[in-house]
């Protein structure tokens, strides 16, 4: 059964850093790409980052550029996304699917629980 399973969120100050863990069962994240995205209260899900299967390339939303990083690490079965330099606007549960773009519509119906972020002094 493919699975994904988020993990790392966390309340933090304006300024702060997180790192999400996305583990993955029943598939292989060698050959998949995957991503991130985020869905804060009364908004519309937003596309973060997706990392290709070939060569890592990621394309990242301009919202976390230069902020969030996203890897995977195969051997793990695992992706991450470091976030640095938080923001209150980051607040969101944030999830992780197949991806293939950073459009809204862009992510894989299979996702994990998310795993909540809150950014509040």
């Amino acid at each position: 059964q493919l699975q994904f399973v988020e993990s790392g969120g966390g309340l933090v100050q304006p300024g702060g850093s997180l790192r999400l863990s996305c583990t993955a069962s029943g598939f292989t994240l060698d050959y998949s790409a995957v991503g991130w995205f985020r869905q804060a209260p009364g908004k519309e899900r937003e596309g973060v980052s997706c990392i290709s299967p070939n060569d890592d390339s990621t394309l990242s939303a301009d919202s976390v550029q230069g902020r969030f990083t996203t890897s995977r690490d195969n051997h793990e079965n695992a992706m991450y996304l470091q976030m640095n330099s938080l923001k209150p606007e980051d607040t969101a549960v944030y999830y992780c699917a197949h991806c293939w773009g950073i459009g809204s519509a862009d992510y894989g119906d299979s996702r994990g629980q998310g795993t909540q972020v809150t950014v509040s002094s």
